[in-house]
């Protein structure tokens, strides 16, 4: 087998990462297991546009857009209103989410959050149960439905930046609704899996499942009527269908009737928030982040630690990188734990938690052989102050890149559906801190929830270079971090750096999670360096653009089966 750069590398760096004679060998010996990604993985390539996201028909979607002479913004319009059709336990209208757009012949890059916020009514018993914490069964129902933004944020996006008429780029999401969609074997199996949870809202029954509650297998065709009339709505009012007319009445009845708190005046006042993004560099490379609430901040923070370490000499996925990442990693959700909340009642210290100073600081209590033995406290960044969801990444062939990441919070949201509307209704009021541990976290009426999303644009000579995201909950941070370092740091391609099996480490006192992929000796070499270590699922989706001297290199992830990258050329 030919040995890759990378697998070079991380043997010629092991007698110089590991504190042994023996630890080098058995460096040595986890190495061969690594594959020869550079013959395996390519990406797709095309030089008049890319649409990446986790649904091969809505990147075909946001394609044509391309073809018949849209903008980056107006192709990711008409896929994230697609995704509503085609991924519907994580694309959505009934959700939020934060999207990075880059226009380049304005040289300007926008930061745009649409994300969830609390109703008016909320308050601290809205989904307590008896002893005073998030009651599952709350959390599962129309109280957990947060103001939605999704709908908002699309037509206001395209209102400002797109170029074609709003009606096309809704009418190919009408289509597939009312004509329906051949069912793929990941759509019906998550629809098998959630099937009791769903069959117990009976919109939901009827939307996805027989007369009877029998799930529809693969390859049979699922038309939804329901939603086909809410997306004509959209089409025929744009935002104000959803916000103040008939469609926003539904679902403010829908979840009234269900005991929740949401109301139409909920819906006609809220606004999405368009911004300067957080700036952060990564070994010279600009990066553009999410503001809080989501979770830029901290991907800043994460990657400022790698940067104290050279993790190309390491090796990608050798044992000392794999290390420091997890000692990171343990840092950053120690300050995550401790200065994260919701927007706009509470402000976190962005300027200190993306400081290089204060990654310095933090760094210094990583120990370049042994994991942290104890609980780890946050550090003190005001002295430097001066899991479902779905990602999709899409560039033009003028050099405007979207990058969005869009949730209803848990798979198929809060599992119900205002009758009549056809979509899943998110439970984002869970992301709140039930039971006052959390104060910078705790509901408030109008608060914006925490989240972990956290896309990413990065930039070369001024122009857009990396677009990505990914779902995954908490374990989106560090997805992306092991991406960016996977191209930055050690020069994969776009294909290589999205399919090298990735890691988790979250508070000091859990155990550091391996996706599937890596060899059982290297979770032998971490727990001889103090780490706890155990096998886990894959970990998030990233949906990838890098654009190298006019081409244009997309990458969908196969963790999930149905993402495409989709070329215009």
């Amino acid at each position: 087998m030919r040995l890759t750069a990378t697998l070079a590398a991380l043997l010629a760096a092991a007698s110089l990462v590991a504190p042994d004679a023996a630890e080098a060998q058995a460096v040595k010996g986890a190495a061969e297991y690594i594959l020869d990604y550079d013959a395996i993985h390519h990406p797709v390539m095309a030089r008049k546009g890319m649409v990446v996201s986790q649904s091969q028909i809505a990147s075909e979607v946001g394609a044509d857009v391309l073809r018949q002479g849209g903008n980056a913004v107006d192709a990711a319009v008409a896929t994230g209103l697609a995704l509503a059709v085609t991924l519907p336990r994580a694309g959505n209208l009934g959700g939020g989410g934060f999207m990075l757009v880059h226009l380049s012949k304005e040289k300007k890059t926008l930061a745009i959050d649409y994300y969830g916020q609390a109703p008016a009514a909320t308050d601290a018993r809205l989904l307590a149960g008896d002893n005073g914490k998030l009651d599952p069964a709350k959390r599962y129902s129309h109280r957990a439905v947060a103001v939605p933004g999704t709908v908002k944020g699309l037509y206001e996006v395209h209102r400002q930046y797109g170029r074609l008429p709003w009606r096309r780029l809704v009418e190919p999401a009408v289509k597939l609704a009312a004509d329906g969609l051949v069912l793929t074997d990941d759509m019906t199996y998550a629809l098998e899996v959630y099937r009791q949870a769903l069959l117990a809202d009976a919109p939901s029954a009827k939307a996805f499942y027989r007369p009877g509650g029998a799930t529809y297998a693969p390859g049979e065709r699922l038309k939804q009527p329901d939603l086909a009339w809410s997306l004509r709505q959209i089409r025929d009012g744009g935002a104000d269908a959803f916000y103040r007319g008939e469609l926003g009445r539904r679902v403010a009845a829908g979840v009234q009737a269900g005991g929740g708190v949401l109301t139409q005046a909920d819906l006609a006042s809220y606004q999405i928030r368009i911004q300067e993004p957080l700036w952060c560099e990564y070994r010279g490379v600009p990066v553009a982040y999410m503001p809080p609430p989501a979770a830029g901040v901290l991907l800043c923070e994460l990657m400022n630690i790698l940067e104290r370490y050279p993790m190309a000499d390491y090796g990608q996925n050798s044992v000392q990188s794999l290390h420091v990442t997890a000692e990171a990693m343990k840092l950053v959700f120690a300050d995550r734990a401790r200065f994260m909340g919701g927007w706009p009642q509470y402000q976190p210290p962005v300027g200190g938690l993306s400081n290089k100073a204060y990654a310095s600081e933090r760094a210094k209590l990583i120990d370049p052989q042994r994991a942290m033995d104890s609980r780890v406290v946050p550090g003190d960044p005001l002295t430097f102050e001066s899991r479902d969801t779905t990602h999709y990444s899409v560039a033009d062939a003028e050099g405007n890149v979207v990058s969005n990441t869009f949730t209803l919070g848990s798979s198929f949201g809060a599992h119900v559906m205002a009758p009549g509307t056809g979509f899943f209704l998110n439970d984002a009021m869970a992301n709140f801190a039930w039971g006052g541990n959390e104060p910078a976290n705790a509901p408030e009426p109008g608060k914006r929830v925490i989240s972990t999303i956290t896309p990413v644009i990065a930039f070369k000579d001024g122009e857009a270079w990396l677009v990505s995201g990914t779902p995954g909950g908490t374990r989106i941070i560090s997805a992306m971090a092991q991406l960016l370092s996977n191209v930055v740091d050690h020069r994969l391609n776009i294909a290589e750096a999205t399919q090298r099996p990735r890691i988790f480490q979250a508070a000091s006192d859990t155990p550091v999670e391996f996706e599937p992929g890596f060899p059982v000796d290297m979770l032998r070499l971490m727990e001889g360096r103090g780490h706890k270590a155990k096998p886990s699922l894959t970990m998030g989706s990233t949906q990838s653009i890098l654009i190298e001297n006019g081409v244009l290199e997309g990458s969908a992830d196969s963790r999930r089966p149905d993402a495409a990258a989709v070329a215009v050329d």
